[in-house]
């Protein structure tokens, strides 16, 4: 008889290069008040900020937490898996490091949508921050514009495609017996993934309106060139994706037609343009989507 584990929660949380203890201090502070069992685990994916590393240390301190240090960056894929195996509950809550906590009420909530018939459930994100500041942001920008789209009923029209890695639950047993594919070890698309994964053996996911907030933004230089690494990973991995990337649907139909070939001469003479406006401080939001697409061509010739 396979020995079940305990009935609780781990929370697990991956960290890079960002200091998330009061996160911590947040989400520990709920589960005491809620009298369940729980564990609150984070894991440095080979940091290079040697400060967030000896900040984060602290978190060793908090009751039920523990604090693991890896050498060598695994990926994102790799680093969920190694959390899912040093977990010890029932249910897993994966967590962004860079997130916050909405309110009080955030672990509550999903509890008491964590029912038999349910194995995973996506809390989705919000969007914080000064918008008068953040108005030159292409992260914020482009996060702010797809807002809509982030509730529960947005996102139980399509509830494999739209799943992220940012905030869900998912069942010990279902994350161990589906693991993120590990050679994704580069940014993006890993989540789509596990999404595609979930729906081809018939795992419901449940999306419910419990989001964290996003209210850190990456440069505009940073976040182009973590968009530039996410469309080489969407490059590599096409085949998989095929159905679940609006970018590689608008390829595919470009190429029907034979315009890729016009979108690819246009990125090779005016990328270089296009990614300096974005890169700068007056960011144009739809011409984000042009040079994505650009770029994604450009490697599938």
């Amino acid at each position: 008889m396979t020995n079940q584990p305990p009935i609780g929660l781990s929370i697990l949380i991956p960290a890079y290069n960002y200091v998330c203890v009061n996160l911590v201090k947040g989400l520990q502070k709920q589960a005491q008040q809620l009298g369940i069992d729980y564990e609150i685990i984070v894991a440095d994916d080979g940091s290079t900020a040697k400060q967030a590393i000896k900040i984060n240390r602290g978190i060793a301190n908090i009751p039920n937490c523990t604090y693991i240090e890896r050498e060598e960056n695994a990926g994102r894929a790799a680093i969920r898996n190694f959390l899912a195996e040093q977990s010890k509950y029932t249910w897993l809550l994966f967590l962004d490091c860079d997130m916050q906590l909405p309110d009080g009420l955030f672990l509550k909530r999903y509890l008491s949508n964590a029912t038999d018939d349910i194995d995973v459930i996506d809390g989705g994100i919000s969007i914080g921050g000064d918008h008068k500041a953040l108005g030159n942001n292409i992260r914020f920008l482009y996060e702010h514009r797809a807002e809509p789209k982030h509730t529960a009923r947005e996102r139980g029209k399509r509830p494999y495609k739209s799943f992220r890695t940012t905030n869900y639950m998912v069942r010990r047993k279902v994350a161990l017996a589906y693991p993120f594919d590990q050679r994704f070890r580069h940014y993006g698309y890993e989540d789509v993934l596990f999404g595609k994964q979930l729906k081809s053996v018939g795992i419901r996911i449940l999306h419910i309106d419990n989001p964290m907030v996003l209210t850190d933004y990456e440069t505009n230089p940073v976040f182009i060139a973590k968009t530039e690494e996410a469309m080489r990973t969407l490059a590599r991995f096409k085949s998989e994706l095929k159905g679940y990337s609006q970018i590689i649907t608008a390829a595919d139909t470009l190429s029907h037609s034979h315009l890729d070939i016009v979108i690819r001469l246009w990125h090779r003479f005016m990328g270089g343009i296009e990614r300096k406006i974005l890169t700068g401080n007056h960011p144009w939001l739809p011409l984000f989507n042009i040079y994505r697409l650009g770029y994604y061509l450009s490697l599938t010739k």
